[in-house]
């Protein structure tokens, strides 16, 4: 993959890394860290720029971004609930006023959940789809994912422009953090899951 990806920004340039980071972004099991890494490494030996190479990784982001958000709309609020009511959807256990707290929970919180989330390997891209469905305003969404983006594009970057020949090195520690901060969130999610409908359990005891 390593190959592949040198080979794209060589050829393309600043497209080619806009175009990666558009991919990763649908596609999240394609790493961010090792693109924006390589990025980073190249312009030491090229004529690409770490302004470049950030801004190009930037709308990238947002573009994918974007396509998530707009399938997110697609599948909208009502039907979803229409999805968890119908014969089959029954077997998900998720009732139609969960979606409702959940995306009242995101028109409160929705703006710090879309930027922090940016900083989350996978959960970066996915938290885009949940914005749609909750109808965050397309500008408001746009602004702060481009702040998460670029955040987290520049220290990548920065990174592996100054990382030099213990690049290797940086992006094996690199990716064992993300997946440390994968499993913690997966972890987190489940414990979260959990607590939720046990708790819904001893409130209908109590009724």
């Amino acid at each position: 993959m390593e190959n592949i990806i040198v080979e794209i920004m060589n050829g393309y340039g600043y497209l080619g890394i806009c175009l990666l980071i558009l991919i990763e972004n649908l596609f999240p099991p394609i790493p961010s860290e090792i693109i924006l890494t390589f990025g980073g490494f190249m312009t030491i030996n090229s004529n690409i720029t770490i302004v470049g190479v950030i801004i190009a990784a930037t709308i990238g982001s947002v573009l994918g971004a974007i396509a998530l958000y707009y399938i997110g709309k697609i599948l909208n609020k009502d039907r979803l609930i229409k999805i968890v009511t119908s014969k089959y959807g029954k077997l998900l256990r998720i009732k139609p006023k969960d979606i409702e707290s959940a995306d009242k929970w995101f028109d409160t919180k929705g703006n710090k959940t879309v930027f922090f989330c940016r900083f989350i390997p996978v959960v970066r891209s996915l938290i885009s789809i949940p914005a749609g469905m909750s109808e965050m305003p397309l500008l408001k969404f746009i602004l702060y994912t481009t702040i998460g983006s670029a955040i987290w594009n520049t220290a990548l970057v920065c990174v592996g422009a100054f990382a030099g020949d213990k690049k290797d090195a940086i992006l094996d520690i690199i990716d064992k953090a993300s997946h440390i901060i994968l499993i913690l969130i997966i972890i987190i999610f489940i414990v979260g899951v959990y607590i939720f409908y046990h708790s819904k359990k001893r409130k209908k005891k109590k009724n």
